[in-house]
């Protein structure tokens, strides 16, 4: 079995903000490109044009529809990925000690040359957070990107797990949460960052922003509140010379 480290350096990991994330997929489909062309052995798709496609991802997202009390139902988009948790049993639990937490910085990793693929770390994940690589026979899990944020031949600011510098809508951050000021925890401690699942006492290091409540509609209220941009213009606010000629002769039309 794999011993955690009693502290680590940096605790690098995640946060990401559910109010802003759309559901596009953008962060999935190019964590599967960076990791299938570099780091360890390649995500691999069985028959993915087929009946029944399966592949391997380190990243998913899923979406769910939720009401709460006076506000609208809304659609929130939850990516899931390896939380890098500082008790983390995937690691404890490995019986050949290929899975490991790096004292560094923190991130939960897999040696894929000590790997069996026996599956005991995904039973113990409670997140659902490993998959089994069918054709390679090895545990799959979010590595960080640990071979872009430190590599050196490439452009500083691309130095980001790829999921972070593809995200169009700017919902997911990367920093160290060691640092109280680094963003990420700045952004965790301003907007009420929130562990998942900490009653597994596993301590995840990722942070989820929760999405800000959307105001009721009602038939009642709705009226209202578009009454402002329904209002008909003033005189004064009326086109003059040939835009009030020409509104004048379409209104005839």
């Amino acid at each position: 079995m794999t011993a955690l480290p009693q502290t680590t350096e940096k605790k690098l990991g995640l946060v990401i903000d559910l109010d802003i994330c759309v559901g596009c997929h953008a962060c999935v489909v190019n964590c599967k490109e960076w990791n299938t062309s570099n780091y360890g052995a390649p995500l691999s798709d069985i028959d993915p044009y087929g009946a029944e496609p399966m592949g391997t991802f380190l990243n998913r997202v899923h979406s769910y529809e939720v009401k709460s009390e006076g506000c609208n139902a809304q659609t929130v988009h939850f990516p899931k990925s390896c939380l890098h948790c500082d008790d983390a049993p995937c690691v404890t639990v490995c019986p050949t000690g290929a899975s490991y937490k790096r004292a560094e910085d923190g991130i939960v990793l897999v040696n894929e040359d000590n790997c069996i693929g026996c599956g005991l770390c995904a039973w113990a994940c409670p997140y659902g957070a490993r998959e089994l690589d069918q054709m390679e026979g090895v545990m799959k899990k979010c590595t960080l990107c640990v071979d872009r944020i430190y590599n050196e031949n490439i452009p500083e600011i691309d130095r980001l797990p790829a999921c972070v510098r593809t995200c169009p809508a700017g919902a997911r951050h990367f920093g160290d949460f060691a640092d109280p000021d680094s963003n990420v925890s700045r952004l965790s401690a301003e907007r009420g960052g929130m562990e998942l699942m900490p009653e597994q006492g596993t301590k995840p290091v990722n942070r989820y922003l929760p999405p800000r409540p959307k105001s009721d509609v009602t038939a009642e209220n709705k009226i209202d509140l578009l009454a402002p941009y329904l209002a008909p213009m003033d005189e004064a606010d009326s086109a003059k010379g040939f835009l009030g000629w020409l509104d004048k002769a379409l209104e005839k039309i």
